[in-house]
C-alpha cells in the first residue's frame, strides 16, 4: 500500500521533538516505538557507533492528523551528518475544523514563531504557518467555513 510521510532529522533532539509532538497530537509511537542506535546489531565493516550516540533515535515515527505519518532520526555530527534547518520544507496539516486548527496552531506555535497568523485566505480555507520551536516549518489550511 502506497503511503506519504514526512522524515526529520535532528541534531540529538529526536525523542524530545516527537515527544512534544505527540503531547501535540495525541496517539502513541508506531512500529516497535523508539529504535535507538544502540539496536544496530553489530555487522562487520559497519563504523563503530561512539558509546555518546548509541542511546540516540535511529528512527521513531507518529500517526498525526489524517493519518500522516511523521518520522524522524537524530543525525549527530559523530556519523558525519550535518543538519541545516531552513525554510524549504513544511509540514501541511488540513484539520477538520476551526477549532482544531487553532488548537493546533496554538500548541506548534508556543515557544515557536508565527510566520502568518491564522485568517481566511483568497483561496477559501483558513490558512496560518509557524515554525515551531525545534525550527520544523507548519503550514494549516482549514476548509471549514465559519
Amino acid at each position: 500500500m502506497s503511503r506519504t510521510s514526512t522524515y526529520l532529522n535532528f541534531p540529538r533532539q529526536t525523542e524530545e521533538a516527537f515527544n512534544f509532538y505527540k503531547s501535540v497530537f495525541g496517539g502513541e509511537f508506531g512500529g516497535s516505538g523508539i529504535a535507538r542506535f544502540a539496536d544496530i546489531p553489530p555487522m562487520e565493516g559497519a563504523p563503530h557507533i561512539a558509546e555518546s550516540d548509541k542511546k540516540l533515535v535511529m528512527h521513531i515515527e507518529l500517526a498525526i492528523t489524517g493519518g500522516h505519518l511523521l518520522m524522524g532520526t537524530d543525525a549527530p555530527g559523530t556519523m558525519g551528518f550535518t543538519v541545516d534547518f531552513g525554510n524549504n520544507m513544511y509540514i501541511n496539516l488540513e484539520p477538520d475544523t476551526r477549532e482544531e486548527t487553532k488548537m493546533l496552531f496554538g500548541k506548534l506555535s508556543d515557544c515557536g514563531k508565527v510566520i502568518m497568523e491564522l485568517q481566511d485566505v483568497f483561496w477559501g480555507a483558513y490558512y496560518g504557518s509557524c515554525t515551531d520551536k525545534f525550527g520544523v516549518n507548519w503550514m494549516f489550511n482549514c476548509s471549514e467555513k465559519k
